[in-house]
């Protein structure tokens, strides 16, 4: 495996922390999701009480679409693009038992080479790396640190789901265009502009930006081809692109998933690995 392998290996290490900073990061300024929503187009136009009550069902119906599950296991196939143009493609597979353990391991592809075993606990991060037989012991901090972002356990899952993170604060901008609807909430640290589809409420679009207007960050989280088992609606494409100084793709395209199958987690290190 040669030096550029070796780090598209490194950089899929932390692969789940760099979605979730590429989640929350700033998609725009603030004008740009207040252009999104006064944008002038088919806008259904409602009374304030009816408009209150529409939003009432909209949110009804997305809580409805939450996805509660005991177990859920994945194979997905990672595509990662950056300044340096397409990189080997990654494939990753994951484990979680709900609230309480998330697994991850990720294999070069084109080598098919485990590179990376990650075990994610309420209060804890385990890293093996295959590679060069090294093993990091880590607080759960330890990803807020990297992603530079605040985050727990619940957050991290929801995103692996496909539920919607950071949307739990009240609502400030409501508006259906066309097909979609487009809702806003501002929290302390985010602002968060939600698409959803109209028809069936299905979340097709996040952003998320930064109270902080001089974050020069901007990111784009698009859901797709969701497929529906057991009354769970979920999304089988995801497509992130995030920019700054550079530019950042990740498609993910998952493609075995199950929830509430029986599973078990190990993760065993081996004696010879060096500890950091």
């Amino acid at each position: 495996m040669n030096r550029d392998n070796i780090r598209v290996g490194k950089i899929m290490l932390l692969f789940w922390v760099a979605v979730i900073s590429i989640a929350i990061v700033s998609c725009r300024s603030a004008r740009t999701i207040h252009k999104a929503i006064n944008k002038k187009d088919n806008t259904k136009k409602e009374s304030s009480a009816d408009s209150i009550l529409t939003i009432k069902k909209t949110m009804s119906a997305i809580e409805s679409r939450h996805i509660d599950f005991k177990t859920f296991s994945a194979k997905i196939k990672v595509d990662y693009e950056d300044s340096k143009g397409t990189q080997p493609t990654i494939t990753a597979y994951v484990r979680i038992l709900k609230d309480s353990e998330i697994w991850v391991s990720m294999y070069a592809t084109v080598f098919n080479i485990e590179a990376f075993r990650i075990l994610i606990t309420k209060d804890s991060v385990i890293v093996l790396d295959k590679l060069n037989k090294e093993v990091q012991f880590r607080s759960i901090d330890y990803l807020q640190q990297t992603a530079d972002i605040p985050f727990d356990f619940k957050t991290l899952q929801d995103l692996i789901i496909g539920n919607p993170i950071y949307f739990n604060t009240p609502i400030t901008s409501y508006k259906q265009v066309d097909n979609k609807i487009l809702l806003a909430t501002a929290g302390t640290i985010f602002k968060h502009l939600l698409t959803l589809n109209n028809q069936d409420t299905l979340v097709l679009h996040s952003k998320l930006d930064d109270v902080d207007i001089n974050r020069n960050r901007t990111a784009d989280i698009t859901y797709d081809n969701y497929d529906s088992r057991n009354n769970i609606r979920f999304a089988t494409y995801r497509e992130i692109t995030v920019s700054e100084k550079n530019k950042l793709d990740v498609r993910l395209n998952f493609k075995q998933y199950d929830f509430n199958k029986d599973l078990s987690i190990s993760f065993s290190i081996p004696q010879n690995y060096k500890r950091k």
